[in-house]
């Protein structure tokens, strides 16, 4: 090998982009290589599952998943941290990252699949992705297949007629919260990136690619727009802020979103894989969110509950997961 990290991914891949940001941001030598039919063979090399992004290091070995890929470089690469040094800070950036992971995933996918204008545009995005060679014919026809085989799968992160308003209204309470915590402020958490911007940003990038979740962003939130390119070359430009700064703003985000939609749906999912529900049903506010179990998030919670365990002193931070609706579940 040359020395250079590997990155196999995709620009509409929201965990791809992720992990490509990170490592922009750590100044890691790398490469950016597209997963299609060029890259397929060494993919199918390293990767242990099929999915995105693939990270092969120098020495050969691949790590996929976006959450594992980042933990096992930041001990490689521990400066400039993503890990604020205030402990409550710290451990909210992270339920921040799983939640743009594992929540705004489904804001992503739903506006990304869920009308026409959208399907259109995306599916031919990732059929020029994949074939960028592929004729005006070939185009068409694959991207129709994109367009059919992806809008068959909204189910998967709960996208469905009855869930589409609740989508979509809390993602747009969300980038009006979003919006107002970061007006005079470079990043989430003061002025560097921490672990939660790069999970949340993530989706918002690819929310900010689309037609109607674009025209959301660019019409109503600037500040979040400014983010968003921002963190497509992220760079420290400042401290992080302590917990008692960012409480004003941040905190309505942990009440109204984390702590009102995402956990209740976290835990509810988490007791229907247990019980091999075929479909659960969870009351989030004064709506019933109904959709199947999704498997992997059981894994993530996992790894967020281990990071809760190995903070030292969690008197403060319980207090404010305690304010969220959120520390029960940790505790699990």
């Amino acid at each position: 090998m040359d020395g250079l990290y590997r990155v196999i991914g995709a620009e509409m891949s929201p965990y791809s982009v992720k992990v490509r940001a990170y490592f922009r941001y750590k100044g890691i030598p790398h490469q950016w290589i597209l997963r299609n039919s060029a890259s397929q063979a060494e993919f199918e090399k390293h990767a242990k599952m099929p999915i995105i992004p693939l990270v092969v290091t120098p020495d050969g070995v691949g790590i996929q998943d976006s959450t594992p890929i980042i933990d096992q470089l930041e001990k490689l690469y521990p400066e400039p941290s993503i890990h604020p040094g205030d402990p409550v800070a710290q451990f909210i950036s992270a339920l921040i990252e799983e939640f743009g992971d594992e929540w705004g995933n489904k804001w992503m996918f739903h506006y990304r699949w869920a009308r026409e204008v959208d399907q259109r545009a995306s599916a031919g995005r990732i059929a020029r992705m994949r074939g960028p060679k592929a004729s005006e014919q070939e185009h068409a026809a694959f991207a129709d297949q994109v367009r059919t085989r992806m809008v068959d799968r909204a189910w998967f992160v709960g996208s469905n007629e009855m869930t589409a308003p609740q989508i979509e209204s809390g993602f747009q309470e969300m980038l009006g919260l979003l919006e107002e915590h970061l007006a005079g402020r470079r990043y989430l958490f003061g002025g560097r990136p921490a672990f939660g911007d790069f999970g949340l940003w993530g989706q918002f990038y690819e929310l900010w690619t689309d037609p109607t979740a674009g025209a959301l962003i660019e019409g109503n939130a600037p500040h979040v727009l400014d983010w968003i390119h921002r963190m497509l070359w992220p760079r420290a430009e400042g401290a992080f802020e302590t917990w008692t700064a960012l409480a004003p703003t941040l905190m309505p985000i942990l009440v109204r979103q984390v702590g009102k939609q995402f956990w209740p749906w976290t835990l509810a999912n988490e007791t229907a894989l247990r019980e091999a529900q075929e479909e659960f049903s969870v009351a989030l506010g004064d709506k019933v969110w109904t959709q199947k179990p999704q498997k992997y998030h059981a894994r993530s919670l996992g790894m967020l509950r281990a990071k809760y365990a190995d903070v030292a002193d969690k008197k403060s931070l319980d207090l404010v997961l305690a304010a969220t609706g959120c520390l029960a579940g940790l505790r699990a």
